[in-house]
């Protein structure tokens, strides 16, 4: 059976993120998450979705592991700021012809990822 990875492409999955983090450059929600820093953390991000999908283990290879949810503690992150983050990820799906079967696959893991990553209620956000 293909992984998630294998079904993508390296190549597709790299023009992917770069797409997402041209749109989350552009997000005023999502940029006070991120560092400026776009050619870094999309790198970063490559090793780690290559991984994440099933692809070999490049991000632990070079950094360790991931630790999600304690990396983006620092952060506060509501369901607003997770629901731009998947906006922008589906946007970019969509630019690079992810067919309709594959996008929704990789939401489904996304949105869980997603939803681990809140740390602070909505209320709480201003």
């Amino acid at each position: 059976m293909s992984t998630l990875f294998e079904k993508v492409g390296e190549e597709r999955l790299h023009r992917m993120i770069d797409t997402f983090y041209g749109y989350v450059s552009q997000d005023e929600i999502l940029l006070k998450i991120f560092p400026q820093n776009w050619d870094e953390i999309a790198y970063k991000q490559k090793l780690f979705q290559t991984q994440f999908l099933g692809g070999p283990n490049l991000y632990i290879q070079e950094f360790g592991h991931p630790m999600m949810r304690a990396r983006h503690m620092p952060f506060r992150i509501t369901d607003i700021e997770k629901e731009a983050w998947l906006k922008n990820m589906r946007r970019a799906m969509q630019d690079v012809g992810l067919e309709e079967e594959l996008q929704k696959a990789l939401m489904d893991r996304y949105e869980q990822v997603g939803q681990i990553m809140v740390n602070t209620p909505v209320d709480e956000h201003n």
